[in-house]
């Protein structure tokens, strides 16, 4: 994963803002995980950190731009827009129950926090589980693979297997 460690202990205890946009940071994520996602707008995060005691920070910020998706019904590419609010709370590891890599940590006596994988989790979250260019999208046809979105297909409706036929008019009372 494509890192970005911020040193959060000079930042004041009333917290600090910034913003983030460098473009290559996500472009190398994508690329990283294979993701077909290319950028339509440029995503910038807005975020502030606020330490907490020793050894936590908390993350408070937005996420907005847009990427361009593919339809999973026509397959078509679309603009999908993110506008994302997110807070996260990180604080050192301690102990066994560490889940995956720690977002944050001890460098020369120095405490830093991933925002890399902060940022790269809200994104993720905001991304659709199934792309959809329209709620009405139509899809192609499974004969032909034209895009019905665009107008109707020559091929003609399947009518079924014959043998079932007898029960096309069936009415159940």
């Amino acid at each position: 994963m494509v890192e970005f460690w911020l040193t959060i202990s000079d930042i004041a205890a009333e917290g600090r803002g910034f913003t983030f946009d460098d473009q290559n940071f996500w472009r190398e994520a994508w690329r990283e995980f294979k993701l077909d996602i290319r950028p339509e707008r440029d995503l910038v995060a807005e975020y502030s950190v606020l330490p907490q005691s020793d050894d936590g920070a908390l993350v408070r910020g937005t996420l907005k731009g847009a990427v361009r998706l593919v339809c999973d019904r026509c397959a078509e590419p679309f603009a999908f827009e993110i506008d994302a609010a997110f807070d996260a709370y990180e604080q050192l590891p301690g102990g066994e129950e560490t889940e995956g890599e720690p977002r944050m940590r001890l460098d020369n006596g120095q405490l830093q926090l991933d925002m890399g994988a902060i940022l790269w989790e809200e994104f993720a979250l905001a991304l659709p589980f199934k792309p959809l260019c329209a709620d009405t999208c139509e899809g192609i046809c499974p004969g032909c693979g034209a895009n019905l979105n665009t107008g109707k297909c020559a091929c003609q409706p399947d009518e079924g297997d014959e043998r079932l036929a007898v029960f096309r008019d069936l009415k159940i009372k």
